[in-house]
């Protein structure tokens, strides 16, 4: 394979700080394979909004709402969940198979991507799966690349990653490429938002989100987090969200990358509002993202896999779908996939 870091085009490489604000040249990117050492020590001056305080750490300790009433989990056997064949795919084709939450198999320009793989049972701190992965590892084709949104470990998870050869590329946030170099990975891309890399002909950008980082009691923010848009030779690019509230960087990654063909946004993990808005968009939120960002088409994800927040298991869903509608946007272009399902983008 053939890789090479690259700003993307017609965008300065370091972040910008604000709405509006100007962005500053940044240093040059590293080889695939090797780690900066001049990351800022923290990335808190990233976050759209403060975390929260004691006092909303008191109130989420008092009321303790993260998970759904009895009868908002009365539905979880009517989750959608459809696995079957991956489709057919050469080095012409883009398409889609969601594996569950934010676990993507990206077929694009001939590589096979994961995004944020979690094919485990159970993560910590949360129940187990509602339902199972969407595609058994043993059918999933070589893996030529894996991305990252951030080390949250619904996102992040060691075991799933423990599974993957460990020359397979990774490419990841400012910050976080020192946890996959100590479990032996070898290629090991760290990106700042706006910076790009490049593998085989696909190109894989770097982009703000609003959200944050967190493994351990003594990391907050010492990573960075962000999405990715990924592109082929073709010109069809392909943005994954990984974890975010709603917030300006739609429009400003729509300006930067015009024409995105499908936007996989997140949709689930939102209530209550008071605790999750600034870190988790809702439905509806989803729905403005996707037409800030000018994306073609749609596919949520970020739900109907596991118990995080106290909304009904069906209803983002439900609400997702009229939100859709109310915005008056083509049914076709909404990919509301079941866990398992597939999509191709025709050339």
């Amino acid at each position: 394979m053939s890789e090479r870091t690259v700003p993307p085009a017609g965008a300065a490489q370091a972040p910008a700080t604000a709405p509006g604000a100007a962005p500053a040249p940044a240093s040059v990117l590293q080889p695939v394979g090797r780690l900066r050492s001049d990351w800022p020590r923290t990335f808190v001056d990233r976050l759209t909004t403060p975390l929260p305080g004691l006092r909303a750490l008191a109130r989420f300790a008092r009321e303790g709402a993260v998970r759904p009433r009895p009868e908002g989990l009365r539905d979880v056997p009517l989750l959608p969940f459809e696995p079957g064949p991956l489709p057919p795919a050469g080095p012409d084709t883009c398409a889609v198979t969601w594996a569950g939450h934010a676990s993507w198999v990206l077929r694009i320009g001939g590589l096979t991507v994961l995004t944020d793989p979690v094919w485990s049972r159970r993560i910590f701190g949360t129940p187990a799966r509602l339902t199972p992965v969407g595609v058994p590892w043993a059918d999933l084709p070589r893996v030529d690349a894996v991305v990252i949104s951030h080390n949250h470990f619904d996102h992040l998870d060691a075991p799933t990653l423990k599974r993957l050869p460990r020359h397979t590329p990774v490419f990841v946030p400012a910050g976080l490429g020192r946890w996959f170099t100590r479990r032996g990975f070898s290629r090991v891309t760290e990106l700042d938002w706006w910076e790009a890399a490049e593998l085989d002909g696909v190109r894989f950008d770097f982009v703000p989100a609003h959200h944050w980082s967190k493994r351990t009691l003594l990391d907050t923010c010492r990573s960075l987090w962000g999405g990715w848009v990924m592109s082929d030779r073709a010109g069809r690019r392909v943005y994954f969200a990984g974890d975010t509230g709603y917030g300006h960087w739609f429009a400003e990654i729509g300006r930067r990358y015009p024409g995105i063909d499908l936007a996989l946004l997140p949709i689930g993990a939102y209530d209550p509002r008071w605790w999750l808005s600034d870190v988790h968009t809702d439905p509806e939120e989803a729905v403005r993202a996707h037409q800030d960002l000018g994306a073609r088409r749609m596919a949520p994800m970020h739900w109907a896999t596991f118990v995080l927040s106290s909304e009904p298991v069906l209803e983002p869903l439900a609400r997702v779908r009229a939100a859709w509608e109310k915005a008056g946007l083509p049914r076709e272009d909404l990919w509301d996939l079941p866990i398992g399902g597939s999509r191709v983008l025709a050339p």
